[in-house]
């Protein structure tokens, strides 16, 4: 039999080439390793290939990006900042950072992003802002969230870590009308930098703000200052700020990155779409793809398990590591966690449709450096596992 049955297909590689490589190498070599001309020149590309007049402020890590938008819209204790239970703890705990309250809503059970019908009603004279994840790499229903936030003053940060390039209305994540939008570069989403994200927005004050508190509040970049032609090494700090500054290491990574990122998603939706042919029929529910004529970037293929699939969930993917296919849950929701279900008294039965796509869901591979073969391989393992082939 080939040894290649037996080697392991991780859940996720990032797949970087040669032209990131020489990057980073001529960073190196130039002496400029923090943040400095490349991150500069990544933001203004950045802003280039959104379009739409936005303003990038590259930081390093989503995380970061988004606790200084919350922090540039005044958001502070007191305040509340409704999200969803279905997302990754770094969309909650930086409401947390600041003092405010998340309130948490459940997800549609079709799109599995946040649920527009319930927001509403999660609205209290103390909610300042709405964070909507676009997960796995499909649009939230923005029209519906914006309609939401104007009629009721609010402030929306879009969390769209999965969302690069997704559209929305025939529109780039990241040029709608939300007062910022936040993604990320780890290394396992749809571009990557290693660590790292990008603040975008429109408004001038925000992305002042952010680029002030992004490094310890001081009033001039230390680009700006170790670079200009005259003496100019005073600065000021303004605000107690935070060490958020993408590195010029890192931004060397982003620069070509970027401009593989609609490369990169015809890759990730030609795997995506042959998973959808070929594990139809089985006892899954496949994910969702974007409204019509929108795109998806598939940084995520999640699927559910049936109630009739004849196995759990844990021991599906035991079973799928068992044949060498790394897998992945996404995501355990917020309110199975002791602090967030302890500190706001949560349970399961509050978020009926997350804990049922909790309990049923795995997360398949896909990632832009699988090859058709391992693809057959994960497609194999599928029906092996649910019974549906015998030998792989």
């Amino acid at each position: 039999m080939d040894n290649t049955e037996f080697s392991f297909l991780p859940f996720a590689l990032p797949e970087i080439g040669e032209e990131e490589i020489a990057e980073v190498v001529s960073s190196l070599r130039s002496g400029w390793v923090t943040s400095g001309p490349k991150a500069k020149q990544f933001e203004a590309d950045f802003s280039f290939w959104l379009g739409g007049g936005v303003e990038s402020i590259s930081v390093n890590s989503a995380t970061a990006g988004l606790h200084l938008a919350l922090e540039a819209l005044g958001i502070g204790p007191g305040d509340e900042v409704i999200t969803t239970t279905h997302t990754f703890t770094a969309t909650a705990e930086v409401i947390r950072y600041l003092g405010a309250d998340p309130v948490f809503v459940d997800v549609d059970s079709t799109t599995l992003c946040i649920d527009t019908t319930k927001i509403q009603n999660a609205i209290t004279p103390r909610t300042k802002a709405i964070i909507p994840v676009h997960f796995a790499g499909r649009s939230a229903d923005m029209i519906g969230i914006m309609d939401i936030a104007k009629r009721y003053g609010l402030k929306v940060v879009e969390d769209a870590a999965h969302a690069l390039p997704t559209t929305c209305n025939g529109k780039l994540i990241g040029t709608l009308d939300s007062d910022a939008t936040v993604f990320s570069f780890y290394a396992n989403k749809t571009i990557t930098t290693g660590e790292g994200g990008m603040l975008v927005t429109r408004n001038s004050e925000i992305a002042k703000r952010a680029r002030i508190m992004r490094l310890h509040g001081i009033n001039r970049d230390a680009f700006d200052r170790f670079t200009a032609n005259v003496p100019s090494w005073y600065y000021e700090i303004v605000a107690p700020g935070f060490k958020y500054n993408l590195t010029d290491i890192a931004a060397s990574i982003g620069l070509h990155q970027l401009k593989k990122a609609h490369l990169f998603q015809k890759k990730r939706q030609a795997i995506a779409e042959r998973y959808n042919a070929e594990l139809s029929g089985l006892p899954l529910m496949l994910p969702p793809n974007s409204e019509s004529g929108d795109t998806h970037s598939w940084h995520l293929y999640v699927t559910q398990l049936s109630e009739d699939a004849g196995i759990s969930r844990d021991r599906f993917i035991e079973k799928m590591y068992e044949l060498g296919i790394g897998m992945s849950v996404h995501y355990v929701p917020l309110h199975q966690h002791p602090y967030w279900r302890e500190t706001y008294n949560l349970t399961p039965e509050m978020f009926p449709v997350s804990q049922r796509i909790y309990e049923h869901t795995a997360t398949l591979p896909l990632y832009t450096r699988m090859t058709e073969a391992d693809t057959d391989r994960v497609i194999s393992a599928v029906k092996k596992v649910l019974g549906r082939q015998k030998t792989i």
